[in-house]
């Protein structure tokens, strides 16, 4: 485990046929910052605005130290993207916003570097998230978004099962301005019921 004031994230791995999905470690910082920089200008318009020092080391340890608070305290889990060929970081998925009680739900965010676009990694990557999301974390349904010029995004949420459910307007503060997201929505029920989505 990486320790930092005295917290942890797990030392937890999903494996896909090519990849490992892991909580960061410090030592992720150089390649992530790499991956990043490369793909920012693809990147940006679907982000929050990214802060001036957003691939500097320091940027790296103060986002590192929210994501061990957000997992201590059940709130968020952010997993990057590993491919087992050459444990080159690909992408990453977080799981946001997870509410137990009578929700049980959470909302999905994700990004992939664009040299590997095309490949399917991002689709096994969903796919293989949200059985844990089901099954480990026990939720019941998932929750995803994107704007509406986002034709990647929403083709990758319909093939892994999420249904179109709504429009909000002015939904998410994306690259420094609130924008309309169309809404999509995953259930257990669905997902269990749909045979082709959990036996890839």
């Amino acid at each position: 485990m990486f320790k930092t004031d005295n917290a942890a994230l797990p030392d937890i791995e999903l494996q896909t046929q090519r990849m490992i999905l892991r909580p960061p470690k410090a030592l992720d910082w150089g390649q992530w910052a790499d991956v990043r920089g490369t793909n920012q200008r693809r990147l940006k318009p679907y982000e929050p605005l990214w802060a001036p020092d957003a691939l500097s080391g320091n940027f790296f340890k103060r986002r590192l130290a929210r994501q061990i608070r957000d997992w201590e305290q059940n709130r968020a889990q952010s997993f990057l993207m590993v491919r087992q060929t050459d444990d080159q970081l690909i992408g990453g998925v977080n799981i946001n916003n997870i509410c137990h009680g009578a929700a049980q739900f959470a909302s999905l965010g994700y990004w992939v570097c664009h040299s590997v676009e095309g490949q399917g990694f991002m689709s096994e990557a969903l796919l293989r998230i949200i059985d844990y999301c089901f099954h480990d974390l026990k939720l019941h349904r998932l929750n995803a978004a994107c704007i509406p010029d986002n034709e990647r995004s929403k083709a990758l949420l319909l093939r892994n099962g999420f249904v179109e459910e709504g429009f909000a307007k002015h939904y998410l503060k994306i690259n420094g301005r609130w924008q309309d997201h169309v809404l999509f929505g995953l259930t257990q029920e669905h997902f269990q019921e749909t045979p082709a989505l959990h036996h890839r």
